[in-house]
């Protein structure tokens, strides 16, 4: 059974955690962690651009020369996309470029990544804790303490904690994550999986 390195939230060492096998300890696939990094990405993008074609450039209604007889080359609008100044050919338009997965390969992938984070020993498991108050310096302290401050962080909450995510908001290589809600995406792009104790069990209950 994979394991983990647990910890205080002041960073006092407490042995180990065991990660539920059946979502931290699979074989990875890269090819179905590709198809949902690939997939999240998409469904980020919100398809606004857009540029001119022949049929919505103003003007160019005037043939530039006549047909024959100049030695130049013939031409019927100035809005050709030869031209500077003309309209783009097969240019971008708004489009949905998002796509969906099947549950399965999404869930696989996710699987894939908790394992490939466990397997590089990139996660830590924190015990449970609580803020006084809602403060950032509160939380800066913690990953100060842990010595993880530098690094791209994840941590996973068991169940939303509104004072814990207004703390941790303006902190830049901070993210905070219900375990349901996790995705390949996000496991992989950190740096340092910070996974809360009681979070453990709920992702082996959610995702194995």
């Amino acid at each position: 059974m994979p394991v983990a390195r647990r910890v205080t939230h002041t960073g006092e060492a407490q042995g180990e955690a065991q990660l539920p096998a059946g979502a931290f300890g699979v074989t990875p696939n890269e090819h179905v962690m590709w198809e949902a990094v690939r997939n999240y990405l998409f469904n980020q993008r919100q398809g606004t651009a857009s540029v001119k074609g022949r049929k919505e450039s103003r003007g160019g209604g005037t043939k530039p020369w006549r047909q024959k007889g100049t030695g130049r080359a013939r031409v019927g609008t100035t809005r050709s996309p030869l031209w500077v100044g003309g309209a783009r050919a097969f240019g971008p338009h708004p489009r949905d470029y998002g796509f969906r997965l099947p549950k399965r390969i999404r869930q696989l992938a996710l699987r894939s990544a908790l394992s490939t984070k466990a397997e590089a020993g990139e996660i830590t498991v924190v015990a449970d804790f609580r803020l006084s108050e809602p403060k950032t310096r509160e939380v800066a302290q913690i990953l100060r303490s842990l010595e993880i401050d530098r690094e791209r962080c994840l941590l996973v909450m068991a169940e939303h904690d509104a004072d814990l995510l207004q703390a941790a908001r303006n902190i830049p290589n901070l993210r905070l994550q219900e375990c349901r809600l996790l995705n390949a995406y996000e496991v992989l792009h950190a740096d340092r999986l910070l996974i809360m104790e009681s979070a453990v069990e709920r992702i082996g209950e959610v995702w194995s």
